[in-house]
C-alpha cells in the first residue's frame, strides 16, 4: 500500500497546438483533463499498475470535486481534506516536436487549521501503509517546515517517507531523515549551492544529502538518465526516450516506478527508469500500465565513471 500526499493538487489540461506563436488565436488538436500533481501522479501510476494507493488531498472547490472524481475513476482512492479556497488549474501547451509550455497557477492559500487537518489527516492514515510519497511544493500557508513535521509523524507511525519537493522544504526535511527523496539535476545542484558538470559532482552532492539526513537519493538528470546514491553505493542508469511527447508527470511515473519495486536498489533504479521512459511516450500526463514498459531496453552502471560530462548543467 503506498500513501500519497500532495498539499498542492491541481486540474492540468493539456491544448496540443501546431507551434506557440505569441499574440496569435491558437487553435488545438484536443485537450486533456488530468488530476494534477506531482503525489498525484505517483497514485496514478500506482494504480496504472494495478496496486493499491491512496491519496491524501486538500480540496476545495468544483475543480476539487472534478479532480476527486477523476482519481476515482483511475483506481485512486481519495481521502480529502476539505479547504475553503479553490483547488487549482494548470495549463499545459504541447507542440509536435514534444515542446512543453506550462502555466502554473499558486493555487489556494491554506489555513493553520487546514495545514493542522492535513497533517493529522496523513497521521491517521499511515499505520497501515509501507511508503508515504510525500510531493510537490507546499501551498501557500504551509512553512518550509511543514514536510519534516509530516515525516516525523510518518516515522512514529512506523512508515517510510520518499519525499520529492524542492526549494526552502528540501533541506528543511532532511533533518528529520526521509528514506529518499527524488531531486532533478537543477534541485540537486541547489540543494548543495554548486554547479554539476560532471557525473562524479552528482555523486558527491547526493551523498552530501545524504549526510545531512537523506536515506537514499534517487536524482533524474534529464536526458543523462538517473542517479541512485545509498548505503549500497552509487548506481547511475538510463533508458532510451527516442521519440518524447509529453514529459509532464515523468519524473512521478519513475518515483512510482521506484516504489512499486520496493524502494530500494539498483532493481528498483531499473523500474523507475522503464517507468519514466514509458511515461514521456503517452499524451499529457498520461501514466504507464505495465504493457508499456519496456525493463529490457534499462542499463544499469554501479560505480559509474565520474568524469562524465552532464547534459543539463545547472
Amino acid at each position: 500500500m503506498i500513501l500519497t500526499v500532495t498539499p498542492n493538487p491541481s486540474l492540468d489540461r493539456t491544448y496540443g497546438v501546431p507551434a506557440l506563436s505569441r499574440g496569435r488565436v491558437l487553435r488545438t488538436d484536443g485537450e486533456r483533463v488530468d488530476p494534477g500533481g506531482k503525489g498525484v501522479n505517483v497514485s496514478r501510476a500506482v494504480a496504472a499498475a494495478g496496486l493499491r494507493t491512496t491519496a491524501v488531498l486538500p480540496l476545495g472547490g468544483t475543480p476539487g470535486v472534478l479532480l476527486a472524481e477523476l482519481l476515482g475513476a483511475q483506481g485512486v482512492d481519495v481521502t480529502a481534506v476539505s479547504i475553503a479556497g479553490q483547488t487549482r488549474s494548470n495549463i499545459a501547451l504541447a507542440e509536435p516536436d514534444g515542446t512543453l509550455t506550462k502555466i502554473n497557477s499558486p493555487g489556494p492559500e491554506l489555513s493553520r487549521e487546514e495545514s493542522a487537518l492535513l497533517l493529522d489527516t496523513v497521521g491517521s492514515c499511515a499505520a497501515d501503509v509501507t511508503w508515504i510519497a510525500c510531493c510537490g511544493s507546499l501551498p501557500r500557508g504551509l512553512a518550509p517546515e511543514w514536510y519534516a513535521e509530516l515525516v516525523r509523524r510518518a516515522h512514529a507511525a512506523g512508515a517510510r517517507i520518499a519525499l520529492d519537493t524542492s526549494g526552502p522544504a528540501l533541506p528543511a526535511a532532511l533533518a528529520a531523515g526521509p528514506e529518499v527523496i527524488k531531486p532533478n539535476a537543477a534541485e540537486l545542484a541547489a540543494a548543495v549551492g554548486r554547479p554539476l558538470p560532471t557525473l562524479g559532482d552528482a555523486v558527491k552532492a547526493a551523498e552530501e544529502l545524504r549526510t545531512r539526513g537523506a536515506g537514499a537519493v534517487l536524482a533524474s538528470l534529464g536526458r543523462d538518465g538517473q542517479l541512485l546514491v545509498s548505503a549500497e553505493g552509487a548506481f547511475h542508469g538510463t533508458a532510451p526516450t527516442p521519440a518524447v511527447r509529453s514529459d509532464v508527470g515523468a519524473g512521478d511515473a519513475s518515483l512510482a516506478g521506484f516504489l512499486i519495486a520496493g524502494g530500494a536498489g539498483p532493481q528498483a533504479l531499473a523500474s523507475a527508469l522503464a517507468h519514466g521512459a514509458a511515461a514521456v511516450h503517452l499524451p499529457g500526463s498520461a501514466m504507464p500500465t505495465p504493457a508499456d514498459l519496456r525493463p529490457d531496453q534499462v542499463r544499469i552502471t554501479r560505480n559509474p565513471p565520474p568524469d562524465l560530462p552532464l547534459t543539463d548543467t545547472f
